[in-house]
């Protein structure tokens, strides 16, 4: 497995710089959800709080700010154990390079949400990680340094 990773810069090296925005993503997200894991989002309503706030200014549509008021604001701890945890799936997916295209996809989707649910400061940052990770997702970042070269070797298939 080891002669198939550094492989990989072989025959996908091309790839390499996406590689290694792929790996800056990770550390960050893997950095964020430490530091929310660490502070008090998962023991103090923050999730709650930031969609109460910017909520009614937001460009969602009404289903979506209905689904927010009404089954995520009264359950705001599974979703904050969702967010810190699925903050530790990406970080570490991306670092490893294991399952990127489906990950890059379920964090542009979770990214997105926070497009509409946060506020204004914040709003370009998350756009341009939703275009980073769909970008990560068409290209298949993880074939360059990483377990996804590996399995795609072995099997052309569009996971990998």
């Amino acid at each position: 497995m080891l002669v198939a990773y550094l492989e990989s810069l072989k025959y996908v090296g091309h790839l390499f710089p996406i590689a290694m925005l792929r790996v800056y993503l990770g550390w960050s997200f893997l950095t964020t959800a430490w530091t929310r894991y660490q502070g008090d989002y998962l023991s103090q309503p923050r999730i709650a709080a930031a969609i109460t706030e910017w909520a009614p200014t937001s460009a969602a549509p009404d289903w979506y700010k209905d689904f927010l008021d009404r089954v995520v604001v009264p359950n705001w701890q599974i979703f904050a154990y969702c967010v810190v945890y699925f903050g530790f799936l990406v970080g570490i997916s991306f670092i490893l390079g294991f399952f990127v295209r489906p990950v890059a996809l379920l964090a542009a989707l979770v990214t997105l949400n926070f497009v509409y649910n946060s506020g204004p400061e914040i709003i370009e940052l998350h756009k341009l990680h939703v275009v980073l990770f769909l970008i990560l997702a068409w290209l298949g970042a993880g074939r360059c340094l990483g377990i996804d070269y590996f399995f795609y070797k072995r099997d052309r298939g569009l996971w990998w």
